[in-house]
């Protein structure tokens, strides 16, 4: 090869050596212009072969055509429809020259409609990796031009030298698409999700930005029922019904697990983009075929908006997140957009997490006592104990505003051990001075409790430790909890009944078909849930609900407590039909250890309505 070839090819490969997935393009439309003047021809070009659609790109021409038709002949040509010269690009491995002839009317058409040129010559170079022909080199001379061998084996160097870059830029695409993408469903990632809304809100971008949090409900009972390539094959299902319900080029991320994020293209207000989640709620609720399974999940939203310049990543996906928790905490299957009563709830709960367990071990947790009270006489029956948090900026707080949360975080059992030990020691006092001798003491048990190892035997302890007798104390468990694991409850049960304490259904009638289970579980009092007591004397359902719980704790021989009275009305309905024993906010508040061992002190509490004259006799 003569000196000057070697020196441009030299060059070539400097110039292309630098070149990356960014500069490319740009690299090799400059290396083309040069090689334009080396060889004194009119045009040349870069194209790449796709083989997965059997067709040949164009990558960099030089000079750019500023009149290219559209659509374009020259961009994609697919080799099935190709003439004779693009056909040889697909798997051609030695350069070729092309001049005018009838061989070559097909290509001079396709030219000369592309490029306004008539008559050309050209030589094409193939660019091959491997065995595989990736692309060709080509310059083109308008009229006719007679190429020596020496320059051919030059261009054929060339070619080599972009078949490099070509390979090289295709590998680093290659790591750029793994680090941007989930691996199990192809969609963006969270790195990737955080670079494309980072760019959305910045300043002086259109907005807002919206975003779309989709939370499948429940998927862990697809992987607890087929297992987790089940569940990974749902994933994927679901992620390409994601893609069609989604107009491009919204961006689309799996942050992990089941949760995923659209980000749409375009600014979009509130309401437009709850009807987005609307219409995708539709679409992704339909069936999933799955080891010769018929499934299908609901899906959870959350809508959020961002404002570019003013609002954060963190804070759009924060906002989201917590709309979608609110969609999920309702009972799933829900959509729900973003408010600042949100926030301030997942503040608070946030607030709540992160001090619960220091708040159990340092004190900060207080006892109340909500009375038990026999609506004929006003004599106090039982107290039972409510764990409050005297929280140091917030007051105090019920435990309606943190159970949920120490259930969530596995502190419910320690939350309720320290209960039973703080009430228990406080009863024991009581009893020590001779107050509440025929007073029962009622203590709440979760869930957790219930099914944990060593239950009974650490209530055994704990009562034994304050010197009780066992029939002193009742545990009340709710209907839910009963009907969870019934086997484990009725072995639990068993214990605690060996132990010697009472047991209670609390929040009876809620509808969890416990009513089966009565006669098998060693039950003494039935607790009617406030739901039903709430209207008596003007809600003609609930009394009919009420005289049917009655009527069943009469006919299993159980004690009956009504919860949640708070009007003389609902005092006198339950008085009329036979229930005596009740507790709410008619009759006391909950009252702290000091005002509790006042009132057991004087036994009773005075009533200000009246008991029927003719009262219905049941167990008490």
């Amino acid at each position: 090869m003569p000196r000057s070839l070697d020196l441009v090819v030299t060059a070539v490969a400097t110039q292309l050596m630098a070149a990356n997935a960014s500069t490319s393009s740009e690299v090799s439309q400059r290396v083309l212009a040069q090689l334009v003047a080396h060889f004194d021809v009119d045009v040349s070009f870069l194209r790449y072969n796709d083989h997965s659609v059997r067709a040949s790109k164009l990558v960099a021409e030089w000079p750019a055509r500023p009149d290219a038709p559209d659509p374009d002949p020259l961009a994609v040509v697919y080799f099935e429809d190709a003439d004779p010269v693009f056909a040889l690009s697909e798997h051609g491995k030695k350069p070729m020259v092309f001049r005018p002839e009838p061989a070559t009317d097909d290509y001079q058409r396709r030219i000369e409609v592309g490029r306004n040129i008539p008559a050309t010559s050209m030589a094409a170079a193939p660019l091959v990796s491997g065995e595989l022909t990736t692309g060709v080199l080509g310059f083109v001379k308008f009229g006719d031009r007679e190429w020596k061998p020496e320059e051919l084996n030059a261009l054929e160097a060339i070619a080599s030298l972009f078949a490099q870059v070509q390979a090289r830029v295709a590998a680093e695409e290659r790591l750029r698409h793994m680090a941007e993408h989930d691996d199990l469903t192809g969609l963006h990632n969270r790195r990737s999700l955080l670079a494309h809304l980072q760019e959305r809100l910045a300043p002086g971008r259109p907005g807002p930005v919206s975003a779309l949090f989709v939370d499948l409900d429940r998927l862990k009972a697809i992987n607890d029922y087929l297992g987790h390539a089940a569940g990974d094959w749902f994933i994927r299902v679901f992620a390409e019904r994601l893609r069609q319900g989604v107009q491009a080029p919204s961006l689309i991320a799996r942050l992990g697990g089941d949760e995923f994020v659209v980000v749409p293209a375009g600014p979009l207000d509130a309401e437009t983009t709850e009807s987005m989640a609307q219409r995708l709620q539709a679409q992704l609720r339909e069936r999933v075929p799955v080891d010769g399974e018929m499934l299908t999940r609901t899906v959870s939203i959350g809508v959020a908006l961002g404002v570019p310049g003013r609002d954060s990543t963190s804070d759009l996906l924060r906002r989201a997140d917590q709309a979608v928790l609110t969609a999920k905490n309702a009972g799933g299957n829900q959509i729900a957009v973003f408010t600042e009563d949100m926030s301030l709830k997942s503040e608070f709960r946030t607030d709540i997490e992160l001090h619960l367990q220091g708040v159990i071990d340092s004190g900060a947790l207080v006892l109340h006592y909500l009375p038990e009270v026999d609506m004929r006489t006003g004599d106090i029956l039982a107290a039972e104990a409510l764990v409050r948090w005297q929280h140091p900026t917030r007051g105090l707080l019920a435990p309606d505003a943190f159970i949920e949360v120490a259930e969530s975080i596995n502190l419910a059992g320690e939350l309720g051990r320290w209960v039973m030990r703080a009430a228990c020691a406080q009863f024991g006092k009581w009893r020590s001075r001779g107050l509440g001798r025929d007073v029962v003491l009622r203590i709440n048990v979760s869930p957790v409790q219930l099914v944990a190892d060593g239950f009974v035997s650490a209530v055994a302890d704990i009562i034994e430790e304050f010197g009780l007798d066992g029939g002193t104390v009742c545990l009340e468990i709710t209907e839910s909890m009963v009907v969870q694991d019934i086997e484990t409850t009725r072995t639990t049960l068993a214990g605690l009944k060996e132990v010697g304490v009472q047991i209670a259904i609390d929040d009876f009638g809620t509808g969890y078909s416990v009513l089966s289970h009565l006669k098998s579980l060693p039950v003494d009092a039935l607790k009617i849930d406030k739901s039903f007591v709430r209207e008596l004397g003007s809600n003609a359902g609930d009394l009919a609900i009420v005289r049917a719980i009655i009527a069943l704790a009469d006919a299993f021989g159980l004690q009956l407590v009504a919860e949640g009275v708070e009007t003389e009305a609902a005092a006198k309905t339950l008085l009329h039909h036979g229930c005596f024993r009740a507790q709410g906010f008619l009759l006391s508040r909950p009252v702290t250890s000091a005002v509790m061992q006042n009132l057991l002190s004087n036994g009773r509490i005075p009533l200000s309505f009246a008991a029927p004259h003719k009262p219905v006799t049941v167990p008490r």
